[in-house]
């Protein structure tokens, strides 16, 4: 890698990584030799860009597209300009596709070109005032370039532009400002790239006041009842993302229909793409009720109207919430619709907001190249039948439950970590979502022995991301001893997080469930309590643990004759003995310890005595495995004809009659 593709991809980074100057991965960046250009790929964050998200091209062949003259039918013209650009590619077997913007870096001479979308530049550009005003900080020597619909009409408009200025200046403008859209910075280093990009923001600084007193406003605690409705009210066959976004200045636009109307159409093709060009605004916010009957009603008509469902939603004393396929997608499309805020805000500053006009949004809607850009920034990590879906996890930072989540994750679902240990929760979580997938992980502290706990968690999960599908109710503990050894203090302990906290999972999760069937009778969830080959024989020196997963096999079958008509399905799954789990293995308190010292196995002498006691029990001579359990998991999700049953993993040592 040479120095100067080292220097794009830092400085795409450094305004990458920073939201006042590029949205949801937005933006883009470049930099040319006599012969080639490196350009960014589309769909390719300035975030994260590495050496293999650039796309080198033949700057000849980029010349001729200038030179050709295309159809006038726009989408055939587009196809036909794509075509072209797939041909100046140096090495089409990478796979990548360059950014439509390529031939917008290309025209400008300068080796390193940076285009970005600076929320407080965007509040100026998308002004009533715009070119006038950029004209009074900037002087002439800066190029305005009226709004223009983008990909090859924005191409020839800019290139017509630049000679223009060339003729009058006998060089490249520095700074090219674009009407609703953002700004272009061109020089031959990265470190005047900076320069010019921090003159830019200083100056309009000094004009225009800034947001800088923004300070999180509460999630109430109503939109547990309304979120789970709404979610289904607005999933096809998969699940919807709910997230959430609440502050002092988003709630100076929810306050009243004309407050609303300020942010109500977009500003940028980011919104576009990302929110849309309508959103949802509830005004009536009082209950939760008046939420979900203004909503039902104000849904058909928006849908009938604009031809698709809201992905933005604004609710009076509530906040914002994006709705859309997966975590990352709604969490973008908050980034994006909370900058649309910040730039209307600065806007009406700087003579009152210029929002994009019906004719130039359905040009971008229906533009092929966002459309693509959807789609890249939807399918990182492909799809599946869990994809999205959000779990619960109790007892998930370590043993089976950390397994569980880290395979669950690992199928792009959303998974909420709870856990007593908070120091190892925190650590798996963070270790979960430095892997790219399009889910979340969480961790929230949790004694499910505490009902007030668990009803925590789960309010949690759901203003997190908008309900619930599986509950896993993991949490356990074991302490082995006789009658003569164990004390009623243990044995009360045993019983609330293996009994008790399994019913307070069932409780508070089936709420949750509940709601969501009542807006999608058809939709499946389920609880699944990892019970133990315990739990259907006894076990000697061990009747605390016993009971107590005996009496889960009783709650299961309960439970699920009575969720069965929301079609919740709860089942049990028996795990036989996970000997590499700490709850076997650790050095100190593990069961092999614990076995060995108490004497429940004859003749041992050392741990490895002990587990190959018990191995030898099971027909398939071995251990339970994590992805025994794993597979009986996602069995149990996928049929909907199988509840209230308890299913033995235990290689054949249990064995249903």
């Amino acid at each position: 890698m040479n120095r100067e593709i080292k220097d794009l991809i830092e400085i795409s980074r450094f305004y990458g990584t920073d939201k006042d100057f590029v949205i949801a991965g937005g933006g883009n960046s470049s930099f040319k030799d006599e012969e080639t250009i490196w350009v960014k790929a589309s769909g390719q964050p300035l975030a994260t860009l590495t050496e293999d998200g650039l796309v080198a091209l033949s700057r000849e062949k980029l010349h001729e597209i200038s030179g050709k003259t295309y159809s006038e039918d726009p989408v055939e013209r587009e196809d036909q300009v794509k075509t072209d650009l797939y041909k100046s590619i140096l090495d089409p077997s990478q796979n990548r596709r360059p950014s439509v913007e390529t031939s917008l870096h290309e025209i400008i001479r300068y080796k390193f070109v940076v285009h970005l979308h600076p929320t407080l530049v965007n509040g100026v550009l998308c002004s009533r005032n715009a070119k006038n005003m950029t004209l009074q900080l900037f002087g002439d020597r800066v190029l305005f370039v009226p709004y223009t619909d983008p990909g090859y009409t924005l191409f020839k408009k800019l290139e017509a532009e630049i000679i223009e200025y060339r003729k009058k200046f006998g060089e490249d403008p520095k700074i090219i400002f674009l009407e609703n859209h953002g700004v272009f910075a061109g020089a031959e280093t990265t470190e005047e790239i900076r320069n010019i990009y921090g003159e830019i923001i200083s100056t309009i600084e000094k004009r225009v006041p800034q947001v800088s007193d923004i300070e999180p406003l509460p999630y109430i605690p109503i939109m547990n009842k309304v979120l789970p409705a709404i979610r289904m009210m607005l999933s096809d066959d998969k699940p919807k993302v709910i997230r959430y976004r609440h502050n002092t200045l988003i709630a100076k636009y929810y306050s009243a229909q004309f407050e609303f109307h300020k942010i109500s159409l977009p500003l940028i093709p980011d919104i576009i793409v990302y929110c849309k060009a309508r959103y949802l605004y509830i005004e009536h916010s009082s209950t939760a009720e008046k939420i979900l009957d203004s909503f039902r009603s104000q849904l058909p008509r928006f849908q009938n109207e604009y031809g698709f469902l809201p992905k933005i939603l604004i609710i009076k004393d509530m906040g914002i919430f994006a709705i859309d396929d997966n975590y990352v997608a709604a969490e973008s499309a908050l980034d994006v619709f909370e900058d649309l805020i910040k730039i209307s805000h600065y806007a009406l500053q700087c003579g009152g907001i210029k929002f994009l006009t019906p004719d130039q949004v359905e040009f971008i809607d229906k533009w092929e190249v966002e459309n693509y850009r959807r789609k890249v920034a939807k399918s990182a990590g492909g799809e599946n039948r869990m994809a999205n879906r959000t779990a619960i996890i109790t007892g998930g930072a370590q043993g089976f439950g950390a397994g569980i989540a880290e395979s669950l994750y690992k199928l792009n679902m959303n998974v909420v970590v709870a856990d007593i240990n908070e120091e190892t929760g925190q650590a798996f979580v963070a270790r979960l979502n430095s892997s790219k997938t399009t889910g979340r992980a969480i961790f929230i502290k949790t004694d499910v022995s505490d009902p007030d706990s668990v009803k925590a968690l789960v309010a949690s999960t759901v203003s997190d991301f908008g309900g619930l599908d599986l509950m896993v109710s993991n949490a356990g503990v074991l302490r082995a001893g006789s009658l003569d050894e164990i004390e009623p203090d243990v044995f009360s302990k045993t019983t609330a997080i293996n009994y008790n906290g399994y019913f307070h999972c069932a409780k508070y999760s089936s709420e949750v469930m509940k709601l969501q069937n009542q807006e999608k009778p058809d939709y499946f969830t389920d609880i699944i309590q990892i019970n133990s080959k315990s739990g259907l024989r006894g076990s000697n020196h061990n009747f605390a643990y016993a009971g107590s997963k005996f009496g889960g096999i009783g709650l299961t079958q309960s439970f699920a004759l009575e969720l069965a008509p929301f079609k919740i399905k709860v089942n049990a799954i028996c795990p036989g003995n996970f000997y590499e789990g700490p709850l076997w293995s650790d050095p100190h308190k593990g069961l092999f310890v614990q076995y060995l010292q108490t004497g429940k196995v004859p003749g041992a002498k050392t741990i490895e005595d002990v587990k190959k006691h018990y191995e030898d029990q099971a027909p398939m001579k071995r251990g339970c495995r994590l992805e025994d359990v794993v597979k009986a998991l996602l069995y149990i999700v996928d049929q909907e004809y199988e509840t209230g049953q308890a299913f033995p993993v235990a290689g054949g040592q249990v064995m249903l009659g």
